[in-house]
């Protein structure tokens, strides 16, 4: 196995334990030699892991004072896909792309046309990654009259995941929003991605 395997495996590892209630909300993890110990690597390796649970908001603390089990974020309930967000948000990508089979159907354009994509990433009030939205558009944006959403579950991927805080192939809701105009055609369609550990979906009244 390699040192990157080993050192992710120890992190996953840890973090389900934590799940499981072995160790709660402010608590002090053991130091990296006891770790080390206990799973048989090096201590560089827990050091490796600490320091990918930290960056993914799992732990919290500092090298010489040990790390300890961070408190959840707060939990945040969504009702409506397509209300404006009411904090800070930073547009991480603005490109054009073409049309995939996917995007053809869900935009009813041809395969290969021209497109818009935009990722904009929406920050809770402490400033931590909430949520991902990928949109896509062809031409000018246009205002729409009614929307329809899909809910769903996948893994996050690998840029998601340094995104949001969240471990590799963690599960995240994904809505497929699609926004249409005053005669039901679709004019964009966004992919939004929300951590479970942080939303409930609650859904009502969408067209």
């Amino acid at each position: 196995m390699s040192a990157d395997a080993r050192y992710r495996r120890i992190a996953a590892d840890i973090h389900a334990r934590i799940q499981a209630g072995e160790w709660r909300s402010g608590e002090l993890l053991p130091s990296r030699i006891v770790m080390a110990q206990r799973y048989g690597v090096h201590e560089q390796t827990v050091r490796l892991a600490y320091q990918l649970l930290r960056q993914t908001g799992i732990l919290e603390g500092e090298k010489r004072r040990g790390v300890y089990v961070a408190h959840p974020p707060a939990m945040r309930t969504l009702t409506d896909p397509d209300a404006p967000w009411p904090f800070s948000c930073e547009t991480t990508e603005a490109v054009s792309c073409r049309a995939t089979d996917d995007l053809s159907a869900r935009l009813d354009v041809p395969i290969g046309a021209t497109l818009r994509r935009e990722v904009v990433e929406c920050m809770d009030p402490g400033g931590r990654s909430a949520m991902l939205v990928t949109s896509w558009w062809r031409g000018r944006r246009r205002r729409h009259a009614s929307f329809v959403v899909e809910l769903g579950v996948r893994p996050v991927v690998e840029n998601e995941a340094r995104s949001l805080g969240l471990l590799a192939d963690a599960l995240a809701y994904r809505l497929v929003r699609t926004r249409l105009d005053d005669g039901g055609r679709p004019v964009e369609t966004a992919d939004l991605v929300l951590p479970m550990d942080r939303w409930m979906i609650r859904l009502s009244g969408t067209a």
